[in-house]
């Protein structure tokens, strides 16, 4: 790899290691549902996108970009399959991230349904303020 690969591959990984550190801190620090629901979708959008990376099998370079999983010759010989393998796009991955977006659909209209009926009921969205309504 050269090093402006290397530093983007870098910025990749940073970028993901905060989105994930800002999404837990939202998670466990905010006192408010709303903003735990906000980050919740950050995180699983961030788990999405490390998931979707990893079908790449490595970091795309000039030399070598990924290519779609699909052999366009008919009798492949043993070096198409070869290089087939080395630069072919993991479709599991796609498929899998697909799925966990839909269901993490699913999972943030719940959440936000349970929220509005704690804001119904309470008047409040602030888990500190509930707890305390609670006894």
């Amino acid at each position: 790899m050269s090093e402006v690969d290397t530093f983007m591959f870098n910025v990749f990984i940073f970028s993901m290691i905060l989105n994930t550190a800002i999404s837990l801190y939202g998670i466990f620090a905010r006192p408010t549902l709303i903003k735990k629901i906000i980050a919740l979708t950050i995180f699983s959008d961030t788990a999405n996108v490390l998931a979707i990376a990893v079908g790449y099998r490595a970091w795309p370079t000039v030399e070598r970009s990924p290519i779609p999983p699909v052999l366009t010759t008919s009798e492949p010989t043993a070096s198409d399959l070869t290089s087939f393998l080395q630069t072919a796009v993991d479709p599991l991955p796609q498929a899998l991230v697909l799925t966990a977006i839909v269901i993490g659909l699913a999972v943030t209209l719940f959440l936000v349904f349970l929220t509005l009926q704690v804001y119904r009921l309470y008047r409040t969205t602030d888990v500190r303020k509930i707890s305390r309504l609670r006894g």
